[in-house]
């Protein structure tokens, strides 16, 4: 009896892990009718389809999109390579047509360049001003320490220390 019941308890957690698992993986969302029928062809599409965005489901590559305009992109994408285009020349041929905010990893041309840089340029600029507030804060205050005191302020002195 306990041996049937430590059988169904690990089944369960198996189906259950098995439904996690796919679950949680990625859902291809390419279409039979999109699959091409050369299987290197399909392979460079489906590596192209990984590195473009959906441009309705932002962060999210056309491959994995159900969205109308992805598939027209992942269409588009089969029909340049199917037309002879190289890789790089179906890439090209789609971001001067959508710009670059299609590509999940944009380049570092042109103005996306101070886009690169801005990070390490804000942490530079937070290291240097955490720099000159600890510098000056470790300094001591030179406002009344080095001046001598009058006669009235020694005579008060005198009398508070007497008590």
């Amino acid at each position: 009896m306990k041996r049937l019941f430590c059988a169904r308890l690990v089944v369960c957690l198996m189906a259950g892990l098995v439904f996690c698992l796919l679950a949680l993986s990625p859902a291809r969302a390419v279409q039979p009718d999109e699959v091409l029928a050369d299987p290197a062809l399909e392979t460079r599409a489906r590596a192209l389809s990984r590195d473009l965005r959906c441009l309705v489901c932002r962060n999210e590559s056309i491959d994995e999109s159900n969205a109308d305009l992805a598939r027209d992109l992942r269409l588009l994408v089969r029909e340049r390579l199917l037309a002879g285009d190289s890789d790089s020349e179906a890439i090209d041929f789609i971001v001067d047509r959508y710009g670059e905010f299609v590509l999940l990893k944009p380049t570092t041309r042109g103005a996306n360049w101070l886009l690169w840089a801005s990070g390490p340029l804000m942490l530079l600029v937070a290291l240097l001003l955490a720099f000159v507030y600890l510098r000056k804060r470790s300094e001591p205050e030179r406002g009344g320490a080095g001046e001598a005191l009058n006669a009235t302020e020694a005579a008060r002195l005198q009398e508070i220390l007497k008590d």
